[in-house]
């Protein structure tokens, strides 16, 4: 191997050990964007229920407070997927021209993705998503349509929140690995 190839080796494998870090570090934050987003959808109900303040109103506040941390939740596991496909094409054959090795390199990243019980806990995922971050917010909405209202603008925020977790469900739906 000349000077050349083992300093684009390491080059590239500096960039494994960075993107990979960004994964990690990804990973985490947006599996706890599930516990942040059951905390939120618990203090909005407890402050629901123990307020003298409309109730109706606060039904509002779950509907932005689940489109933003499920936007975030989503953004976050796209970077995730992108890193994955990132490091199993264009790295590794990179790499592997580099060091002329023919056998495919970073074997975990497709390794852990042919289990035969893939499909279902992506599935099982997608639901587990579409329950945090649509099904509540909507319930929510739900319960608001359903006590009538005097307030035109409070309507209109309503239906915009109901345009935009559509959107993020479409999103959701767009984005898992099937």
């Amino acid at each position: 191997m000349t000077d050349r190839e083992r300093s684009t080796s390491a080059l590239l494998l500096a960039e494994y050990a960075q993107i990979k870090d960004e994964q990690r570090a990804r990973i985490g934050f947006r599996d706890n964007l599930l516990y942040v987003t059951l905390a939120a959808v618990t203090a909005v109900a407890a402050v629901a229920a123990q307020t003298d303040y409309p109730q109706l109103i606060l039904a509002l506040a779950l509907p932005v407070v689940c489109l933003v941390l499920g936007w975030t939740h989503l953004v976050n596991d796209e970077k995730i997927s992108a890193i994955g496909r990132y490091v199993r094409t264009e790295l590794a054959s990179r790499l592997a021209e580099a060091t002329n090795v023919e056998e495919p390199l970073f074997g975990w990243e497709t390794y852990h993705r042919s289990d035969d019980r893939r499909i279902s806990r992506k599935t099982t995922q997608t639901v587990v998503d579409l329950l945090a971050f649509l099904v509540t917010p909507f319930a929510a909405l739900i319960t608001f349509w359903c006590h009538s209202t005097d307030s035109a603008l409070l309507v209109a925020v309503s239906i915009l929140e109901a345009a935009g977790l559509i959107v993020l469900g479409v999103l959701f739906l767009q984005y898992a690995e099937r």
